[in-house]
């Protein structure tokens, strides 16, 4: 088996998950999906909303959705610090909730004309698909 590296996913409020993987994929800003493994150089990037993997050493997997923030790599053994303002893990998401929001900044996105508003909605549409797509229930884009 490969060395495993050091998984933190933190907000401002708590450490949402800890513990060791054998790898870890994410969604970066203009970077795409991207994984990381023991021995991976240093590496700093901006995540974008997304479902981010943890492949665990006992062979499972962690489901994250993360809501924006940053991604860290460094150290030896490697560590790998995500740091979100929000993030949840699969368990914790309310699908119901989650169609319903995806639902409702659909329908602004269709209607409305203000700027601001159309702002809002696009980050509320990019949350409800993160959190969809962790937890495995499909959509239509």
């Amino acid at each position: 088996m490969a060395d495993p590296v050091r998984v933190e996913v933190v907000s401002p409020e708590r450490v949402l998950w800890s513990g060791e993987a054998t790898m870890v994929v994410t969604r970066t800003l203009d970077g795409g999906e991207v994984a990381f493994q023991a021995g991976h150089q240093a590496f700093l990037g901006v995540l974008v909303e997304n479902h981010t993997r943890v492949f665990l050493t006992d062979g499972t997997k962690q489901d994250i959705a993360i809501h924006r923030g940053f991604v860290e790599v460094s150290g030896e053994p490697t560590t790998v610090s995500i740091l979100s303002d929000t993030a949840e893990l699969a368990s914790d998401i309310d699908v119901e909730r989650a169609r319903q929001a995806l639902e409702r900044h659909r329908l602004v996105l269709k209607q409305e004309h203000d700027e601001a508003e159309l702002t809002e909605a696009l980050a509320g549409r990019a949350r409800a698909e993160a959190r969809l797509t962790t937890v495995g229930v499909s959509f239509t884009a």
